[in-house]
């Protein structure tokens, strides 16, 4: 699947969005729970950032160009980042509000119905998430991979404001609602930490995944066991693409016709074991020392 049939999916992301914001709103208008507040302004940060991912997959699926030679896949990084920044965002605002209600508590109202309202949000929540995380790691989309933790983590944040609006309601001690809703808050701050930390690996060229890496290598030792050897083998992640590169040793006596045979066999197995690669090989005659020299990112000589 290509990065523009991905575009449905932040679709149903923005959708479950906007049906979440409008439950959970009306949940914290009948409950007057500063925890069901937090709740609702983390909706509204899901909807910015699927807002994002929506326009960065579509910049993504652009072709490459005379300017963007390797494609335009890195764009999803900055949808990831985005969401990370308004996450922090959301975490000042509902530190903000639990605060203020701690120092001025107040009764809640309403709160089985609330309850149930905010229940129904999280289920829809859950269920994106699932659909959005399963299609992600299907097509290495780190915008939908990232749009599918925030919302699983939404998840757990309502299951915990739902216990404490419910312990509330029995108990009828007021500050366990706002501390409840500080909690939230710095499980939010955790959440856009990690996403801003991962797309910042993405945007530094971070090499593939150690269960990527292992595939290559299985091909490559396939391919050694047959006489020939490799080195210099560099990788990194660009959104959905990947990038591979490797020198290939040949016997010296072999034509030109011969080693680029197996070369173009070599990358055609890499494209197979991962998908959405981009492999590019330099060819090397075995028996030479210099070609053993060449494996350093910057050659001295």
């Amino acid at each position: 699947m290509q990065p523009a049939s991905l575009k449905r999916y932040a679709w149903l992301s923005i959708a479950a969005a906007v049906s979440t914001i409008l439950l959970k709103g009306w949940a914290w208008w009948l409950t007057g729970s500063v925890g069901l507040l937090s709740d609702a302004l983390e909706s509204f940060v899901n909807l910015a950032g699927a807002v994002m991912a929506l326009a960065m997959l579509s910049l993504a699926a652009l072709p490459a160009d005379a300017n963007h030679a390797h494609g335009h896949g890195k764009a999803e990084y900055f949808s990831s980042a985005f969401e990370g920044f308004l996450i922090l965002i959301a975490a000042l605002s509902i530190g903000y509000a639990a605060v203020d209600r701690l120092l001025h508590p107040q009764p809640l109202e309403a709160v089985g119905i609330g309850l149930a309202v905010s229940v129904v949000a999280s289920v829809i929540n859950l269920a994106t998430s699932r659909i959005l995380m399963d299609v992600g790691r299907k097509y290495k989309s780190i915008t939908l991979e990232a749009d599918a933790h925030h919302l699983l983590t939404d998840v757990w944040t309502s299951a915990g404001v739902i216990l404490g609006v419910g312990l509330v309601w029995v108990t009828g001690w007021m500050w366990l609602d706002p501390v409840i809703a500080l909690a939230v808050a710095a499980n939010i701050v955790w959440t856009g930490w990690k996403l801003l930390q991962r797309s910042a690996e993405g945007l530094m060229d971070v090499s593939l995944g150690d269960e990527d890496l292992r595939v290559i290598d299985g091909v490559l030792d396939d391919y050694r066991r047959q006489g020939l050897d490799f080195h210099a083998l560099r990788t990194r992640q660009a959104g959905a693409r990947a990038f591979v590169s490797l020198h290939v040793l040949v016997p010296g006596a072999w034509t030109v016709q011969q080693g680029h045979d197996w070369a173009d066999r070599i990358e055609a197995d890499i494209r197979r074991a991962v998908p959405c690669a981009h492999v590019t090989t330099h060819l090397e005659p075995i028996e030479d020392p210099l070609s053993h020299a060449d494996a350093e990112l910057d050659r001295t000589d």
